[in-house]
């Protein structure tokens, strides 16, 4: 018979602990070792015990959840750890789930929801509360778009970049002959094929495109 997941609480509010204990001590497989009401609690009972998960609050005295997560990372490397918080706000997501965390559950939801969060984050997978689901998504799918537009960018040759950099700058094609000391003709040529390559139809595009990947500056 497998032992039972060892399970941390860290929470400041005793009675919200109490419950989560009374709940989790009643569902096989799950044992909870241990409790922590504050951030510097929670790290040294994490370091002592290295349960297999913590069900950590974000918001306690001292040292707060999302600042003690980078250092239960190092110290107990082998621990999940699934955010239990009263905060919707996706900003706490995103930082969150960067600094390590494996899940992200609000503390509205029903028993049965947290306990599938739990047996999620043990089986090695990612939880997010479902209000919360399109804020990750955006965040991915923006993060590919980003990416995308980098990798079309590096694909042009040098020319066609010191070209488009200083169309998307204002120089006519007269100034940026003469700066690159090439003929008008090329520019339109270099202008002409990199804009293709990017799918780009406008200088107004392009200059959006150029500011929102930080290949020009806006000041």
């Amino acid at each position: 018979m497998n032992a039972p997941s060892r399970i941390l609480l860290a929470d400041d509010h005793a009675v919200l602990r109490s419950g989560l204990r009374l709940l989790l001590n009643n569902q096989p497989g799950v044992e909870v070792v241990g409790e922590a009401a504050s951030g510097l609690e929670t790290l040294t009972l994490a370091e002592t015990l290295q349960p297999d998960l913590i069900l950590l609050d974000l918001s306690m005295p001292g040292l707060g959840g999302l600042d003690a997560l980078p250092t239960l990372r190092r110290i107990a490397p082998h621990t999940r750890v699934l955010i239990l918080t009263m905060h919707d706000d996706p900003q706490y997501l995103r930082q969150a789930l960067k600094s390590g965390a494996s899940g992200y559950v609000l503390k509205k939801a029903a028993d049965v929801e947290l306990l599938s969060a739990i047996q999620a984050v043990l089986r090695g997978e990612l939880y997010v509360h479902p209000s919360m689901t399109r804020t990750l998504l955006e965040d991915i799918l923006l993060e590919e778009g980003v990416q995308g537009e980098t990798s079309a960018w590096e694909s042009l040759s040098e020319r066609e970049q010191a070209v488009l950099r200083q169309v998307a700058l204002g120089y006519t094609g007269a100034e940026i002959a003469e700066m690159l000391n090439i003929s008008a003709k090329t520019v339109d040529t270099y202008r002409a094929r990199g804009m293709e390559k990017l799918g780009l139809r406008s200088r107004a595009a392009l200059v959006r495109y150029t500011l929102r990947n930080a290949i020009i500056s806006a000041e």
